[in-house]
């Protein structure tokens, strides 16, 4: 199982694209996340909206509005099946796709300020 980029904007709402992939073990998946998160942010995009299951390092998610990058470890990968569940949405090439811009998040005023 590679890398996937599947479009799942005509299906969903909340985002555009679901990026799945895994390593083989927790240091992996943890190395893959770290990778992620700094390969967005040298490329000007921003810091993740919400970061689940980083502590456990079995399936990641990085929420990043318009695309979620979704880091499994293998085992959990072929348990959810995720490219199945998905299967009738395409699936991109992602060396080449092209992720779309996240909008600037305005952040609510501090009301203890």
């Amino acid at each position: 199982m590679d890398t996937v980029v599947i479009d799942v904007g005509d299906v969903l709402v909340v985002t555009d694209l679901f990026v799945i992939t895994h390593g083989n073990n927790a240091r992996q998946v943890r190395s893959i996340t770290e990778g992620v998160e700094e390969l967005v942010k040298e490329a000007g995009g921003p810091a993740p909206l919400r970061i689940e299951g980083a502590d456990e390092r079995q399936w990641v998610l990085l929420d990043y509005g318009p695309f979620v990058v979704h880091v499994f470890d293998t085992e959990r990968r072929s348990l959810y099946q995720l490219e199945r569940l998905w299967g009738d949405c395409p699936l991109l090439d992602w060396r080449t796709a092209v992720v779309p811009q996240a909008a600037p998040v305005a952040m609510p005023e501090d009301p203890g300020r």
